[in-house]
């Protein structure tokens, strides 16, 4: 069994009117209905791994990497013109625990890895130290952002059975 299978909320078919329109409101945000999860936030870890691709090259950029700030979801969405920004906080807020879980771990882990890389990045003093640690950290990063994804878009389903039993 899925976790959006175990929700009937975030049915798609959506039986009753209001469902219908809610589902229909999520959709033209770029909501997940069934996860209700939005793209959007990783364009916050896509802008780190942007700027990490291009310090080997331009060694300027570190400081604008290091400029960078993590946000949580809800942080990224107050502070954004994103404009549903308090429909993508409130489904967030109301998503299933799992697949919220799921999806806090690893942009937990995205978050972890690119304050340490920025750390180190600050106590390196040379840039081909600098340059090394933005590739290794895009490569770490790049990964985790597709998993988000898939969890956002539901392609990465939580096995309820597996988690039950173990």
């Amino acid at each position: 069994m899925s976790a959006t299978a175990a929700n009937p909320a975030r049915s798609e078919s959506g039986s009753r009117p209001e469902e219908q329109a809610h589902i229909a409101a999520l959709r033209a945000a770029n909501i997940n209905p069934r996860t209700g999860l939005a793209t959007d936030y990783l364009n916050h870890f896509n802008e780190a791994i942007m700027l990490l691709e291009m310090i080997p090259d331009m060694p300027e950029c570190a400081a604008d990497f290091l400029a960078w700030q993590p946000l949580s979801y809800a942080e990224h969405f107050a502070a954004s013109s994103f404009k549903a920004r308090d429909l993508a906080i409130a489904a967030y807020q109301s998503a299933d625990a799992r697949i919220r879980a799921e999806f806090d771990g690893i942009t937990g882990a995205m978050t972890a890895i690119l304050t340490a890389v920025a750390e180190a990045m600050r106590q390196a003093s040379q840039h081909k130290t600098r340059a090394r640690l933005a590739e290794q950290a895009t490569g770490w990063v790049k990964p985790l952002v597709m998993q988000g994804g898939g969890i956002i878009n539901g392609s990465a389903e939580i096995d309820v059975e597996y988690i039950m039993t173990h």
